[in-house]
């Protein structure tokens, strides 16, 4: 009988997205998959558990009021991301993990993400007595993100251009740059990716009672990439076309 310990060695992605994910959420994830390694249960299903314990927690930041009630919903949605590190490692311990999996695993974060932004706009506005400014930004947040999700997807296509993923689903050209620009670039593409990827900085926000921290930045970095990525797909695709002589 496998422990926890081999499950976790044994599962884990072999580049993880950052430390919060290899360290702090899948040796949990490894308990959750060491309890389920002999049940019926899929890690499809694992996938969508995950996004109802994400709905359950965002109905906490909309319907329960106070600094206790906050810190909870911040809990109840990493327990989430535990359960979204546990499906793709329940499929690789039983060697069941396919690309159909993955895009579920892709689309079920999708769909979280922009119900945690509604529901902490709503939480903001409610917070603040009413300020509708907030609710103005929260559905241009909404928009951007929605948005950048689909210019992602566009981006992606081997019509534009794309290469394949790598092996453990993560698009083969993110980073890769060179030079002190490129450096930048890409440290800044990182730091983008670690404040909208599942943000394991909810809970912080949370604890020192300032999620608006989270709201502003969350709204920023999606307002960035959508104007980065649709100003990309202008300049590539926009241009007049020459004709020939």
């Amino acid at each position: 009988m496998p422990s926890v310990a081999e499950i976790y060695r044994a599962s884990k992605k072999k580049r993880d997205i950052n430390w919060f994910t290899e360290w702090i959420a899948r040796p949990p994830a490894a308990v959750v998959v060491w309890l389920l390694r002999n049940t019926p249960v899929t890690p499809n299903q694992v996938t969508f558990l995950s996004a109802f314990v994400a709905a359950g927690a965002c109905a906490m930041f909309i319907f329960l009021p106070g600094y206790g009630w906050l810190v909870a919903a911040a809990l109840v949605f990493e327990l989430s991301f535990v359960l979204d590190c546990a499906d793709g490692m329940l499929a690789r311990l039983r060697k069941t993990a396919s690309p159909l999996g993955h895009q579920l695993d892709f689309l079920m974060d999708e769909l979280k993400a922009m119900l945690l932004l509604g529901a902490v706009t709503v939480r903001m506005w409610q917070d603040s007595g009413g300020d509708v400014r907030l609710l103005l930004v929260g559905l241009g947040a909404l928009w951007c993100l929605a948005a950048g999700l689909s210019l992602t997807s566009f981006t992606r296509r081997p019509e534009y251009g794309a290469k394949p993923p790598t092996e453990d689903g993560q698009p083969a050209d993110v980073g890769g740059r060179s030079g002190p620009l490129g450096l930048v670039l890409t440290a800044l593409e990182l730091v983008a990716r670690l404040l909208v990827h599942y943000p394991q900085y909810l809970w912080l926000c949370a604890v020192v009672n300032r999620i608006d921290i989270f709201f502003w930045a969350y709204a920023g970095v999606n307002a960035l990439y959508f104007a980065k990525t649709f100003l990309g797909i202008l300049l590539r695709l926009g241009r007049p076309q020459r004709t020939q002589a």
